[in-house]
């Protein structure tokens, strides 16, 4: 089982993070809510939603990570991208080849700008393209290597769906998506 740790800030986009924790546990994969705003674990989504996320920054291990995940919105990609545990633990991630996803405006905010993106193809929420320093795709979901990028809120099944593939194969992917009644709705 793949362990998964998705990285919460005040200003994170509802469904970019839930969406992708319901689908990730719905398919057997050990999902970690990790806050990173100092010793609280309540985060508020950018629509004034509370979450408690699983644990702190400063109390994870993330040696046994598998995939990190950032979701977008603002100012929550801002945020994300002022921590500076999370940007070093991105860039070691990243370095040895592991699975990094964003979603929104964290790829260009966040993954862009810690240089994550140079010489790969990535997506991203339109108006956050220069900061990506990799080729705009404009796609609703990118995978170049082990790095994942999704365009915005309505990437966030389709990007949900990808990972998981990536992390339990086409078959759980498949599975969920039609209990979940997605593959119905795209007609797969």
């Amino acid at each position: 089982m793949a362990k998964v740790y998705v990285f919460l800030a005040d200003g994170f986009e509802d469904v970019e993070a839930l969406i992708p924790v319901d689908v990730l546990r719905r398919g057997g994969q050990e999902v970690v809510t990790v806050s990173v705003m100092g010793d609280s674990q309540v985060v508020e989504s950018a629509h004034g939603v509370q979450i408690v996320a699983d644990t702190l920054f400063d109390d994870v291990d993330l040696s046994d990570a598998k995939l990190l995940l950032l979701p977008g919105g603002m100012p929550g990609a801002s945020n994300l991208y002022d921590h500076e545990g999370l940007k070093e633990a991105l860039v070691r991630h990243c370095k040895q080849g592991k699975l990094t996803a964003a979603i929104c405006a964290a790829p260009g905010v966040v993954l862009g700008q810690l240089g994550l993106l140079r010489g790969k193809r990535a997506t991203c929420y339109p108006g956050f393209e220069q900061l990506l320093g990799g080729e705009y795709t404009g796609e609703l979901c990118t995978v170049d290597g082990n790095i994942v990028t999704a365009e915005g809120p309505a990437a966030a099944f389709p990007f949900a769906y990808k990972l998981l593939e990536m992390l339990a194969g086409e078959s759980v992917s498949r599975q969920i998506a039609t209990g979940m009644r997605y593959a119905h709705l795209m007609n797969w």
